[in-house]
């Protein structure tokens, strides 16, 4: 059975009044004899997409018992009514006590007036049973029986439909939109005015009728409809009246007679709005010329509920349909859409109006884009698709290598998909003000300027950034553009596909950017999110545009790609894989999946008798929050694995009952680093085993950490390997090097270690060279570091710093500060260097003040190696001459990656002044653009004097945080995360919740508060656990 079925997430989406007590009250113990709707007739005038509904009286009793998702094939009256029915029968029951404790027995032949107690007694029962007289009297259409309450065949359920904005009942009370009426195409008619911010637009969507039905509902949001037409089949069209649902952004049409399945219908809106301000729909951007010029554009970012907010239409991803595109713009503009221009035409007004050929594709809304701004491109023919790159005319020699490796990638993806790209041009498009790294609108993909556009100097860890994200946008064009998925619950099918892919394709097309050290990291990442009990299931229940937004996260993106590559890795052959990839493409090309889809599609091209099923082993990993802790032991020649959820929160993680299918691969120490002496042991149950010599030292679990779990080897275990490595540190591959050294501290994080198992791991790293080993050390003392710092244990800071400058100290001073070709050296010495000036080692600080002096003295003409800019600036800043002289070059540099690095040295000052100037800069975007302060945010909570500021900044200005990104975005998620992930204490716990709580539906529900909750609690159980150890071991 799939607990995620599409249909359980149709949740009405009622009043609040309606739904706050099944939302916040705890569900009782009620026995459900709904299960069989069969035995039971079914309302012959009901509406197909009505089955979700109860009926009012009934939800208005039911309000204290508990949601009941029904499927589409299900009445909710019948399951409702028997479950009230039920309901009092058990309550009934309860209040017959073969002896009440509420009635006293009188003396024998006397009378007596009963006492106050008795008569209250009596009339609560008096009250309950006029009450429930009174329900069965009003219930509709109710005849109780033993069964509960049997629906009378000819009373007609009434549904509970919100109030639209003219007062009329809204023919619709749900997120989801009714499946009666589906769109084929849409002819859109769009005329923005930028001078005065606003547009107007014309939209014409042709249907088809699913089902009869009486109502056409589709989304609109901050639209204002002037004018709404209706036509069908070949009828002539007429004026209808347009209801609009703001809470739910909904607008319906209804109708008196029913519109009959097979039937084809036009509707036809007129419409006008202001361009957005924030980051979202069809919003206004500006940039600065190199005169000195403000100039205008507009943009648009859909995904993933904005399409709405620019044209009416079926804004969910199952709604596929053609789209044909006219805009209309002044002289001296360019338009782009997702196809070729087809004709330009002169109109009367001085403007012109572009027309874009239809769509050869069906869509999902999301992908609809559309630009009006004075870009200029260059453009290249790659197998049979225009492939061009536009910018903003004074970064255009920054295009380049942008155009190279999209004509590498296209090329490759073309081979690996076996499925030509379907559009006939690619473009790629560098806009100034945007908050995503990048949106894979289909033929037309918008980037943040930083993703895009890399300098001819710029640095290989530079390039390796943008390579990164166009690889990633390059993918969708086939997960999620050609195949999609068909709700929000499944967007890994999308992103962790494309997170995937993007590792997997570079890999291949340009190896030397190292790409695999960085899918190493983010896999470790995205095990911290996970591991937390407010994670959630890669495939899990979307309800509310909030939950959709927040979907947006490392379980969806690195989660999602991390148990790609286990599957991958566990698969026989280097083709098993491709082979499924291939099968799903073609079997889904231009409609919408599931993720049982997905594992069904490789399922059936594997063959091998080792992996029977694939739906089978990896549901596990959808299906269920979190992943495995596997504990090894052994006794003689028997290797005993056992598994159990690491649970961060749970006090005692083996109570959980879930389960893995795990593919555990395993190397030893007679043969441990080529991929020739990796073996593999599934695991489905809580504990198996499997045999090894006894003459074996040790093992290593989860080879080159494919795999996504943790391993906690026993006191002997560890001490095996510590002994290994300090004999060689090269005995195992640098990626099992790192995976131990994250593993470890995890199980300190779980409390199955203590933080001296911690210290006698990391003895070994005085002789690591390699840079994913002495990257996650960095990261994770850093972390530490962080958080004794701000809990003001200044002897043990001390301490801190002295012990990190000790066991990295030698490899610091071997980092050179001159050009590194090298991107694994590059990461290597910016993240050593990095720490060290952080630290304020001498000789490091004053490398980087030379290197800055030198650089300003040559009015910018003298180069810092781009993988140590970020440390030079970072330095700079902590000087108040400098921070200003920092910030003039700020406002002039032109080249965006180099830009952004001057904003996080800016932001990393400890000058309590300048540090609410930045934040206040970032929120007003005139100096500082608003979509950087996020990051500005996260830099400015990791120094010690700015925390405490940023935590003040965000509470008084939340509202206008939410206005500018929407609330659960990954934005959001990101100041959250940042202004509290390094609190430990009861008083910032309280602070926090308090705060939160305050927020009601302004984000006091969103899974990032839990998150940050819990992540505070986890650190102060840290703290008082952890910290005697650490005065003892520093």
């Amino acid at each position: 059975m799939d607990p995620f079925d599409s249909n359980s997430t149709e949740r009405a989406n009622l009043p609040r009044n309606m739904i706050e007590n099944s939302m916040f009250e705890e569900e009782p113990d009620v026995v459900d004899l709904a299960k069989d709707s069969a035995t039971f007739p079914t309302f012959p005038a009901l509406d197909p997409d009505e089955v979700a509904y109860e009926p009012r009286s009934s939800r208005l009793l039911v309000r204290g018992l508990g949601e009941n998702d029904m499927d589409e094939d299900e009445e909710d009256c019948e399951s409702s009514a028997r479950l009230l029915g039920m309901s009092f029968m058990n309550r009934s029951s309860s209040h017959r006590p073969s002896s009440s404790p509420y009635t006293r027995q009188p003396p024998p032949r006397s009378c007596s007036r009963p006492s106050a107690r008795t008569m209250v007694v009596c009339v609560l029962f008096l009250v309950i049973v006029a009450s429930m007289t009174m329900v069965l009297y009003f219930l509709p259409g109710c005849t109780f029986t033993k069964m509960g309450c049997k629906p009378n065949k000819t009373t007609p359920i009434e549904p509970v439909y919100p109030e639209s904005t003219n007062g009329s009942l809204f023919p619709w009370a749900q997120l989801r939109l009714p499946q009666s009426v589906h769109p084929l195409s849409y002819d859109l008619t769009l005329n923005p005015d930028l001078d005065n911010m606003i547009f107007s637009g014309r939209t014409v969507i042709d249907m088809l009728v699913l089902h009869n039905t009486k109502r056409i509902v589709l989304h609109s949001a901050n639209l204002n409809i002037t004018k709404a037409t209706f036509k069908l089949g070949d009828g002539d069209a007429s004026d209808v009246t347009v209801l609009e649902y703001k809470p739910a952004q909904q607008i319906a049409v209804k109708f008196t007679e029913d519109l009959k399945a097979g039937q084809h219908c036009v509707l036809t809106l007129v419409y006008s709005a202001k361009l957005s301000h924030t980051y979202d729909g069809f919003y206004n951007s500006s940039y600065t010329d190199k005169d000195g010029n403000k100039r205008v554009l507009a943009a648009t970012q859909f995904e993933p509920l904005s399409a709405r907010k620019a044209f009416p239409c079926f804004d969910e991803p199952a709604f596929k349909a053609t789209f044909l595109v006219k805009i209309t713009r002044k002289p001296n503009y360019m338009t782009l859409s997702n196809m070729p221009k087809a004709i330009t035409t002169a109109l009367p007004n001085g403007l012109m109006r572009d027309e874009f050929e239809r769509t050869s594709v069906n869509m999902s809304t999301y992908l609809v884009a559309f630009i009006v701004a004075d870009f200029t491109p260059i453009s290249k023919n790659v197998s049979e698709t225009l492939v061009s790159v536009y910018s903003v005319p004074e970064k255009k020699e920054h295009t380049e290598y942008a155009m190279d490796t999209a004509s590498k990638l296209l090329e490759f993806y073309n081979h690996f998909f076996e499925i030509d790209y379907p559009l006939k041009k690619l473009d790629l498009v560098a806009i100034p003000d945007f908050l995503a790294g990048a949106m894979e609108n289909w033929g037309l993909i918008t980037f943040r300027e930083t993703s895009l556009l890399v300098g001819k100097q710029s640095s290989s860890l530079e390039k390796q950034v943008v390579a990164s994200v166009i690889a990633h946008e390059l993918a969708h064009q086939w997960f999620g553009n050609l195949v999609t998925m068909s709700w929000w619950n499944d967007l890994w099918l999308n992103e962790g596909f494309a997170t995937y892919m993007q590792y997997t394709s570079l890999q291949t097309v340009l190896p030397h950017l190292d790409i695999g050290n960085l899918f190493l990291a983010v896999r470790f990442r995205a095990m911290e999110k996970d591991a937390l009990n407010s994670s959630h299931a890669v495939s899990t229940e979307v309800n509310t545009p909030e939950q959709v937004e927040e979907m947006f996260d490392s379980v969806s993106y690195e989660k999602g790609a991390s148990i790609l590559l286990m599957l991958k890795a566990s698969l026989p052959g280097d083709g098993q894989f491709r082979k499924g990839i291939i099968q799903y493409l073609n079997q889904f090309s231009g409609l919408n999946t599931d993720t049982n889809d997905l594992w069904n599609s490789l399922t059936q091209v594997d063959v091998s008798t080792q992996h029977p099923n694939v739906s089978e082993m990896m549901s596990s990993w959808t299906s269920q929050k979190g992943f495995p802790l596997v504990t090894v032991s052994r006794k003689g020649d028997e290797v005993t694995l056992t598994q159990e959820h690491f649970l961060l929160t749970s006090d005692n993680a083996t109570n959980t009952s879930s389960l893995w299918n795990i593919p555990v691969t395993y190397v030893n120490d007679s043969c441990s680093s080529a991929p020739e002496c990796r073996q593999v042991f599934t695991l489905k149950t809580k504990s198996d085993t499997f045999k090894l010599p006894e003459s074996v030292k040790w093992l290593k679990l989860n080879y080159r950490n494919t795999g996504f779990y943790i391993v906690h080897y026993g006191d002997k275990g560890w001490a095996a390997l510590r002994d290994a490595l300090s004999s060689n540190v090269s005995v195992l591959t640098h990626e099992d090097r790192a995976s131990l050294i994250h593993n470890i501290f995890a199980l300190s994080r779980l409390g199955r270690v203590s933080f001296r198992h911690v210290f006698n791991l990391l003895n070994y790293m005085t002789n690591e060279t390699e840079t994913t080993p002495v990257l996650e050390a960095l990261l994770q003392l850093n972390n530490l570091y962080r958080l004794l710092d701000k809990r003001q244990e200044h002897a043990l800071v001390a301490r801190m710093k002295d012990y990190i400058l000790h066991q990295f100290g030698s490899l610091m001073k071997k980092q050179s500060w001159e050009e590194e070709e090298s991107v694994s050296k590059q990461e290597l010495r910016s993240a050593l260097l990095e720490t060290a000036c952080g630290l304020t080692e001498e000789n490091c600080t004053q490398q980087a003040k030379a290197l800055f002096k030198k650089y300003v003295d040559s009015n910018g003409t003298a180069r810092i190696p781009g993988d140590l800019q970020q440390v030079v600036f970072n330095v700079a800043a902590q000087s108040g001459e400098d921070w200003s002289t920092l910030l003039d070059m700020y406002g002039h540099v032109t080249y965006d990656a180099e830009k952004r690095k001057m904003l996080r040295g800016l932001a990393s000052t400890q000058d309590t002044r300048r540090i609410v100037w930045i934040l206040n800069a970032g929120l007003k975007g005139n100096i500082i653009q608003t979509q950087e302060l996020p990051l500005v945010i996260n830099t400015v909570c990791n120094g010690f004097a700015g925390y405490l500021f940023a935590w003040d900044f965000i509470q008084e200005n939340w509202d206008r945080l939410i206005e500018k990104f929407p609330v659960g975005s990954f934005a959001i998620q990101t100041v959250i995360k940042s202004a509290t992930s390094q609190f430990s204490t009861q008083a910032h716990l309280n602070q926090v919740k308090g705060f939160f709580s305050s927020l009601k539906e302004r984000g006091s529900q969103m899974r990032s508060v839990q998150e940050a909750l819990e992540t505070i609690r986890l650190n102060q159980r840290w703290m008082d656990k952890n910290l005697p150890t650490l005065q003892k071991w520093l």
